[in-house]
């Protein structure tokens, strides 16, 4: 699992990178047109851009602590699933490499670089990420993998 969060970390910071390198910010390309646009944009709130029209003192900090203590409480939870629950340990590595995704841009930049935007008839979803996406898969599988059923291990007796 270290490999895949090594290799979406990387895939997360070389898109964010070629974002900024080719579109300026508020930057806008139709990838299909009336639904997905490449768009350069700052998110300086947390996720779904709450509090980014907020400004209060220290701001990048706060959120750059709160997004290291988030992290460190996912890492001492992954620690603690069953080499068993496979969904449920793809579904950690997912979400802790869109920790670390996100974390880098915060706690280099103060802000982290969106691009994915999809919307349909005027209404736009918030703009997203590589690391954005991979937490909310790898949220999805966690939930996925808390309501299978587990098998039981103890023997039938006759």
């Amino acid at each position: 699992m270290l490999l895949l969060v090594v290799a979406l970390v990387a895939v997360d910071q070389l898109t964010k990178a070629a974002v900024v390198g080719y579109l300026p910010l508020h930057g806008s390309v139709p990838i299909v047109p009336g639904l997905l646009n490449l768009t350069h944009v700052r998110n300086t709130g947390a996720a779904f851009g709450v509090l980014n029209a907020v400004d209060f003192p220290y701001k990048a900090a706060v959120l750059t602590v709160a997004a290291l203590a988030a992290l460190v409480a996912i890492a001492f939870y992954a620690d603690r699933v069953g080499a068993d629950t496979r969904i449920g340990r793809l579904g950690m590595a997912l979400v802790i490499a869109g920790a670390i995704g996100n974390l880098i841009d915060r706690a280099r930049q103060g802000y982290v670089v969106d691009f994915v935007d999809a919307h349909w008839r005027g209404w736009h979803f918030w703009a997203f990420n590589v690391a954005d996406a991979a937490i909310t898969v790898g949220a999805a599988c966690v939930i996925l993998d808390a309501l299978l059923p587990r098998r039981s291990h103890v023997p039938e007796t006759v």
